[in-house]
């Protein structure tokens, strides 16, 4: 990570040793919750190795009565096991940095507006007003859910983000209308 990413972290993320504290939870305990499935992964290592974590990084274990019953309550958000057992998966490997706050409805939400956007140009009304409303609608809420990430996340997912994706090349590819 660059001094820049750094920043990047610093500003989005805090420190997994800090939050512990704050929360009087025992960090190695917090840390073999992470390895054991329990709890997601740091989103990033910054470059001196400290693990940074969402602020939020135990709100979902205490929504769903624990860290015990996290696994079920959160997998249980989909109809289809199998994709509730991916979406588990991704959201332990700590690399669901693509959202501000990362729990089931951000996720699903999240989903449903890069598959709205990704089939809006197929739209019978497509370049109309109408639909470039819609679309700078849905592009402004998916705006709202994600954060700018950093130079070292286009590394990491081997190319673009869903930003840059669906947001800043939306944006440049349709402008608003004035």
């Amino acid at each position: 990570m660059t001094a820049a990413d750094d920043a990047y972290v610093n500003g989005q993320f805090v420190v997994l040793a800090e939050l512990c504290a704050a929360h009087g939870r025992d960090a190695d305990d917090v840390r073999r919750m992470m390895l054991d499935r329990r709890l997601p992964l740091p989103g990033y290592l910054r470059s001196d190795g400290t693990e940074m974590v969402p602020a939020d990084l135990f709100a979902l274990a205490e929504r769903a009565g624990g860290p015990d019953r996290l696994a079920a309550w959160f997998t249980g958000h989909w109809a289809d096991p199998t994709v509730g057992a991916a979406e588990w998966d991704a959201y332990l490997s700590g690399r669901y940095v693509c959202l501000h706050s990362v729990s089931p409805e951000t996720i699903r939400r999240k989903d449903e507006l890069t598959a709205a956007i990704r089939s809006a140009p197929d739209e019978p009304d497509a370049g109309s007003a109408a639909w470039s409303a819609r679309l700078h609608a849905l592009v402004d809420e998916l705006d709202a859910l994600e954060p700018a990430f950093t130079g070292y996340d286009r590394l990491r997912f081997g190319g673009p983000t869903s930003r840059d994706t669906y947001v800043d090349a939306v944006r440049n590819r349709y402008p608003r209308s004035v």
